[in-house]
C-alpha cells in the first residue's frame, strides 16, 4: 500500500513539475517565435520577458483580511504532511500477517503479533538476557526479525546473540516453514550500580 501511495505522490509531482518545467523553458527560449509554432490562449509564459506571477496577482489578495491566515495554514498543512510522509519512510511496517507453509500444499495465517510475542518469550528465557523485544518487518511470506535484546548486568553479549540465532530465531523459521529468517539485532543493557570489590 505505502509504495503505491508514494509511487502515486512522485508520478504526480513528476507530472506538474514536468508541465512547470516546459511551461517556463518556452517562454524563456521564446520557442513558438523560434519554432513558428503557437501555444494556447490560457499558456502561462508568452515569452522571454514573462514572471510567473505579476506584480498585480502578487498584491491582489494583500488586503483582503482572511489572505494571511488562509496562506499560513496551507503552507503549515503543506509542511506537516510531507513531515508525516517522511516520518512514514522510515518507520518500519509492522507485519500483521505471516504467511506458513503447512507442508501439504497449503498455507495457513499465522498473526505477526503473536509470532513476534513467541520469539520475545522464547528469547527472553535465554541465561543473560534481561528484556526482548521482536518485531517482524518486510512481506509475510519472507519476513525479517528486528529484535532489541536488552541484557541483564552479567549478561554476555556473545553468548546471547548466538544462542537467539542458534535457538529462537532458527527454531522460529522452522516452525514457520520460512526458508530464511533474516534478523537485525540491537543490544543494549541494562542500567545498574557498579559493584563494590573488596
Amino acid at each position: 500500500m505505502l509504495k503505491t501511495v508514494n509511487r502515486i505522490l512522485v508520478g504526480l509531482a513528476g507530472v506538474v513539475l514536468l508541465a512547470l518545467g516546459a511551461a517556463v523553458l518556452i517562454g524563456a527560449l521564446d520557442l513558438q517565435r523560434r519554432w513558428s509554432f503557437t501555444l494556447p490562449s490560457a499558456w502561462p509564459f508568452d515569452g522571454p520577458h514573462d514572471v510567473l506571477l505579476t506584480d498585480a496577482d502578487r498584491r491582489r489578495w494583500r488586503g483582503s483580511g482572511w489572505w494571511w491566515p488562509v496562506a499560513i495554514i496551507a503552507l503549515a498543512v503543506v509542511v506537516l504532511a510531507a513531515l508525516w510522509w517522511l516520518l512514514v519512510q522510515w518507520r518500519p511496517r509492522r507485519l500483521r500477517e505471516v504467511v506458513v507453509d503447512c507442508g501439504d500444499g497449503q498455507v495457513a495465517l499465522v498473526r505477526g503479533r503473536a509470532l513476534e510475542d513467541a520469539l520475545a518469550a522464547q528469547a527472553g528465557a535465554l541465561d543473560g538476557v534481561d528484556h526482548v523485544l521482536v518485531t517482524l518487518v518486510g512481506r509475510r511470506t519472507a519476513p525479517e526479525a528486528h529484535v532489541r535484546l536488552i541484557l541483564a548486568p552479567r549478561g554476555a553479549p556473545a553468548t546471547a546473540v548466538h544462542r537467539l540465532c542458534a535457538e529462537v530465531l532458527q527454531q522460529g523459521r522452522v516452525s514457520a516453514g520460512l526458508a530464511r529468517l533474516p534478523a537485525e539485532i540491537r543490544l543494549g543493557a541494562v542500567r545498574h550500580r557498579a559493584e563494590r570489590v573488596g
